[in-house]
Protein backbone atom coordinates (compact mmCIF):
# COMPACT_ATOMS: atom_id res chain seq x y z
CA UNK A 1 0.00 0.00 0.00
CA UNK A 2 1.34 3.41 -0.61
CA UNK A 3 1.88 6.20 2.00
CA UNK A 4 -0.50 9.18 1.90
CA UNK A 5 1.35 12.28 0.82
CA UNK A 6 -1.86 14.84 0.77
CA UNK A 7 -5.43 14.73 0.40
CA UNK A 8 -6.85 18.10 -1.13
CA UNK A 9 -10.69 18.03 -0.17
CA UNK A 10 -13.14 20.52 -1.76
CA UNK A 11 -17.10 20.93 -1.66
CA UNK A 12 -19.39 22.09 -4.71
CA UNK A 13 -22.73 23.58 -3.73
CA UNK A 14 -25.93 25.12 -4.97
CA UNK A 15 -26.72 24.24 -8.79
CA UNK A 16 -23.05 22.72 -9.42
CA UNK A 17 -21.53 24.20 -12.46
CA UNK A 18 -24.80 26.28 -12.96
CA UNK A 19 -24.08 28.75 -10.27
CA UNK A 20 -22.89 27.38 -7.31
CA UNK A 21 -19.31 27.82 -5.70
CA UNK A 22 -16.40 25.50 -5.43
CA UNK A 23 -14.21 25.88 -1.91
CA UNK A 24 -11.57 24.14 -0.55
CA UNK A 25 -11.30 23.09 3.02
CA UNK A 26 -8.77 25.43 3.99
CA UNK A 27 -10.27 28.32 2.09
CA UNK A 28 -7.86 28.84 -0.34
CA UNK A 29 -10.19 28.05 -3.34
CA UNK A 30 -13.15 30.20 -3.36
CA UNK A 31 -14.95 30.34 -7.17
CA UNK A 32 -17.97 30.90 -8.44
CA UNK A 33 -19.14 28.43 -11.26
CA UNK A 34 -21.48 29.19 -14.63
CA UNK A 35 -22.16 27.94 -17.54
CA UNK A 36 -19.94 29.21 -20.42
CA UNK A 37 -21.43 31.52 -22.60
CA UNK A 38 -20.07 29.35 -25.39
CA UNK A 39 -22.64 26.50 -23.96
CA UNK A 40 -25.39 29.37 -23.94
CA UNK A 41 -24.82 29.70 -20.14
CA UNK A 42 -23.93 33.60 -18.55
CA UNK A 43 -20.71 33.15 -17.98
CA UNK A 44 -19.09 35.07 -15.33
CA UNK A 45 -17.64 32.18 -13.66
CA UNK A 46 -15.18 29.04 -13.63
CA UNK A 47 -16.60 25.85 -14.80
CA UNK A 48 -14.77 22.43 -14.09
CA UNK A 49 -13.36 21.75 -17.14
CA UNK A 50 -11.37 24.67 -16.67
CA UNK A 51 -10.51 23.54 -12.94
CA UNK A 52 -9.83 20.35 -14.43
CA UNK A 53 -7.60 21.72 -17.70
CA UNK A 54 -5.58 24.49 -14.68
CA UNK A 55 -5.22 21.17 -12.36
CA UNK A 56 -4.18 18.98 -15.07
CA UNK A 57 -1.43 21.92 -16.85
CA UNK A 58 -0.23 22.52 -13.06
CA UNK A 59 0.47 19.27 -12.51
CA UNK A 60 2.22 18.04 -16.12
CA UNK A 61 4.82 20.86 -16.00
CA UNK A 62 5.87 18.94 -12.49
CA UNK A 63 6.01 15.24 -14.57
CA UNK A 64 8.15 17.67 -17.38
CA UNK A 65 10.54 18.47 -14.56
CA UNK A 66 10.85 15.19 -13.05
CA UNK A 67 11.19 13.11 -15.88
CA UNK A 68 13.77 16.12 -17.05
CA UNK A 69 15.80 15.80 -14.25
CA UNK A 70 16.10 12.28 -14.72
CA UNK A 71 17.79 12.53 -17.93
CA UNK A 72 19.90 15.25 -16.85
CA UNK A 73 17.92 17.68 -19.45
CA UNK A 74 18.32 21.26 -18.17
CA UNK A 75 14.99 23.16 -18.84
CA UNK A 76 15.04 26.94 -18.62
CA UNK A 77 11.64 28.32 -20.04
CA UNK A 78 8.38 25.86 -19.96
CA UNK A 79 4.48 26.23 -20.27
CA UNK A 80 1.94 23.58 -20.54
CA UNK A 81 -0.91 24.39 -21.99
CA UNK A 82 -4.00 21.51 -20.86
CA UNK A 83 -7.19 21.72 -23.26
CA UNK A 84 -10.09 19.55 -21.57
CA UNK A 85 -13.63 19.09 -23.93
CA UNK A 86 -16.76 18.38 -22.76
CA UNK A 87 -18.41 16.27 -25.39
CA UNK A 88 -22.11 15.54 -25.61
CA UNK A 89 -23.08 11.79 -27.26
CA UNK A 90 -26.67 12.98 -28.38
CA UNK A 91 -27.92 9.45 -28.82
CA UNK A 92 -26.06 8.10 -25.66
CA UNK A 93 -27.38 11.26 -23.91
CA UNK A 94 -24.14 10.98 -21.84
CA UNK A 95 -21.09 13.65 -21.37
CA UNK A 96 -17.78 12.52 -21.55
CA UNK A 97 -14.13 14.46 -21.46
CA UNK A 98 -10.92 14.45 -24.01
CA UNK A 99 -7.89 16.54 -23.40
CA UNK A 100 -4.97 17.86 -25.08
CA UNK A 101 -1.60 18.54 -23.43
CA UNK A 102 0.36 21.26 -25.07
CA UNK A 103 4.04 21.46 -23.95
CA UNK A 104 5.71 24.45 -25.20
CA UNK A 105 9.86 24.76 -24.48
CA UNK A 106 12.85 26.40 -24.78
CA UNK A 107 16.38 25.71 -24.80
CA UNK A 108 16.14 21.92 -26.04
CA UNK A 109 15.67 20.61 -29.56
CA UNK A 110 11.94 19.08 -31.16
CA UNK A 111 12.87 15.37 -30.38
CA UNK A 112 14.03 15.99 -26.36
CA UNK A 113 10.79 18.21 -26.26
CA UNK A 114 8.71 14.82 -27.50
CA UNK A 115 10.54 12.81 -25.21
CA UNK A 116 9.66 14.56 -22.58
CA UNK A 117 5.86 15.55 -22.91
CA UNK A 118 5.83 11.36 -23.48
CA UNK A 119 7.79 10.56 -20.55
CA UNK A 120 5.66 13.02 -18.26
CA UNK A 121 2.53 11.43 -19.70
CA UNK A 122 3.32 8.38 -18.29
CA UNK A 123 4.75 9.63 -14.58
CA UNK A 124 1.87 12.38 -14.51
CA UNK A 125 -0.79 11.18 -11.58
CA UNK A 126 -3.48 13.10 -14.45
CA UNK A 127 -2.67 11.18 -16.82
CA UNK A 128 -2.38 7.90 -14.84
CA UNK A 129 -6.13 8.66 -13.49
CA UNK A 130 -7.04 9.41 -17.03
CA UNK A 131 -5.44 7.14 -19.08
CA UNK A 132 -8.29 4.79 -21.17
CA UNK A 133 -10.57 6.75 -19.96
CA UNK A 134 -9.92 10.22 -21.46
CA UNK A 135 -8.92 10.69 -25.38
CA UNK A 136 -5.54 12.40 -24.65
CA UNK A 137 -3.45 14.24 -27.59
CA UNK A 138 0.33 15.09 -26.96
CA UNK A 139 2.13 17.49 -28.19
CA UNK A 140 5.43 19.94 -28.14
CA UNK A 141 6.84 23.11 -29.47
CA UNK A 142 10.31 24.11 -29.02
CA UNK A 143 10.86 27.82 -29.13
Amino acid sequence: MSEVTYTAVATSTAEGRNGGRATSDDGVLDVGLAVPKALGGAGGGTNPEQLFAAGWASCFVGAVRRVAGTKKVPLSDLAVVAEVTLHHDTEAGEFTLSAALHLEASGIDQATADELVHGAHQVCPYSKATRGNVEVTLDATVG
